[in-house]
């Protein structure tokens, strides 16, 4: 890559694609689902194998380092939640990576001379002795170009007890066999990377696998797939949380509504009920009125008829009186 693309994608991926105004490149969004959202979450295999053994080629998905920038901007202000494409990629990816591994573990059974488990134990144990050896060459290296010679030095003296161990794990490993067995090599396949190892591999073929960016660009997917599922795990559980917080709110808010809802009805009973009452005592009142004029109406008359009849009494008294004088 020349340095003027360098200096052009260094931009994309500080600026996004709104960078230079280019309405073409921003007509893409970071969310379609054509662009890779792995690549968003810089995890995908197609970037990190790249030049390796297994290079995958391109990606059948977009790649640009201006929607990653898109991408990150926008996650700072809310939850896209690509974690879960990404994690299923990944998952998908290394699953396929297993199944080769246990592909070539059942080849190399079938082909290589079979061997009792005491011996094939002694066996494992010069591997792991190997392996170990590898990664601490491939660290001490990684350590002496960073410039740090003295932690480098160290593990090197760490090295030369390792090789002392594997040694002594050769030589019980040869004595448990015999001669023209032993030459022959014995292969292992690499857990991570499925890549093979011999028994007999020297220092420097260790240290190129174990150092070389194949073994490590599998490491690297397998930890960015641990730590995506944790992410996605915690999200959802959070988000599951969420979820119930709001759904508790809401049958509180209903209860709430509810119960209004029957004080409410409570007082419009006790208004109607109040409005039976006054009529009711408005109609006895009215209906009252009326006897309680009869009443007096036939108070009056039987009055009037009383005096009338006291009236008529005296004056036939006086008309009595009167005929006998």
């Amino acid at each position: 890559m020349s340095a003027q693309a360098q200096m052009r994608a260094l931009l994309d991926q500080l600026m996004g694609t709104a960078r230079d105004g280019d309405e073409t490149r921003q007509r893409v969004k970071f969310t379609d689902d054509r662009v890779c959202k792995s690549h968003l979450l810089d995890c995908c295999p197609h970037d990190i194998l790249a030049g390796t053994r297994m290079d995958l080629g391109e990606c059948t998905k977009i790649h640009d380092l201006a929607l990653r920038a898109d991408y990150e901007i926008a996650s700072k202000e809310r939850d896209l939640f690509f974690e879960l494409d990404a994690m299923d990629h990944l998952e998908s990816f290394i699953a396929e990576c297993d199944r080769r591994t246990e592909l070539a573990k059942k080849r190399l059974a079938e082909t290589q001379e079979e061997i009792s488990a005491e011996v094939s134990a002694k066996a494992e144990k010069v591997h792991e002795l190997n392996e170990e050896i590898g990664k601490l060459l491939a660290k001490a290296e990684q350590l002496g170009a960073e410039g740090n010679v003295d932690e480098s030095q160290k593990i090197l003296m760490e090295v030369e007890k390792v090789r002392a161990k594997k040694k002594e794990a050769e030589e019980e490993y040869r004595n448990s066999m015999p001669a023209s067995s032993f030459q022959q090599q014995k292969l292992r396949v690499c857990e991570v990377c499925s890549a093979y190892l011999g028994l007999h591999d020297n220092d420097r073929r260790l240290a190129d696998h174990f150092g070389g960016k194949l073994h490590l660009g599998f490491i690297q997917i397998r930890e960015k797939l641990d730590q995506l599922r944790k992410t996605v795990a915690e999200k959802q559980e959070k988000r599951n949380q969420d979820r119930l917080r709001r759904r508790e709110e809401r049958e509180r808010e209903e209860r709430l509504s509810r119960r209004s809802g029957s004080r409410t009805r409570d007082r419009r009973r006790s208004r109607s009920r109040d409005r039976r009452r006054r009529r009711s005592r408005s109609t006895s009142r009215e209906r009252r009125k009326p006897s309680r004029s009869r009443s007096r109406d036939r108070h009056r008359r039987h009055r009037s008829r009383s005096r009338s009849h006291s009236r008529g009494h005296r004056r036939t008294s006086r008309d009595r009186s009167a005929k006998y004088k």
